[in-house]
């Protein structure tokens, strides 16, 4: 009696490595990607792409060093309310300096 070749299997049940072992070493180690590529022509900026991807727990990429997005605006509410305080803040001052000279302009 002959039995079926059978293909080896590299992430089997019997290696010991599977999907969710990998992930969680990934996420314990943390995989970060961060790329920018920029096209210049005569020194005017074209173009540019940033590019960043980390692939790891919140908790380690903290650790890391890494919390850009906590101020990022696109990504962080409290990131885009500081934002608009501070816009506000500057809008208010701008006026704040315009308002008396259009008042001598307006004065007869």
């Amino acid at each position: 009696m002959t039995t079926p070749g059978r293909m080896p299997q590299p992430y089997g049940h019997d290696s010991g490595a599977n999907l969710a072992d990998i992930l969680e070493r990934v996420l314990d180690k943390g995989v970060v990607i961060a790329g920018d590529i920029r096209i210049n022509l005569l020194d005017i900026e074209l173009l540019t792409i940033k590019l960043r991807l980390i692939v790891a727990s919140v908790d380690k990429a903290k650790e890391m060093g890494i919390d850009w997005w906590e101020d990022d605006p696109a990504l962080s509410t409290r990131a885009r309310r500081d934002e608009l305080t501070r816009e506000n803040a500057e809008l208010r001052e701008r006026l704040a300096q315009l308002e008396p000279a259009r008042a001598q302009k307006e004065a007869p």
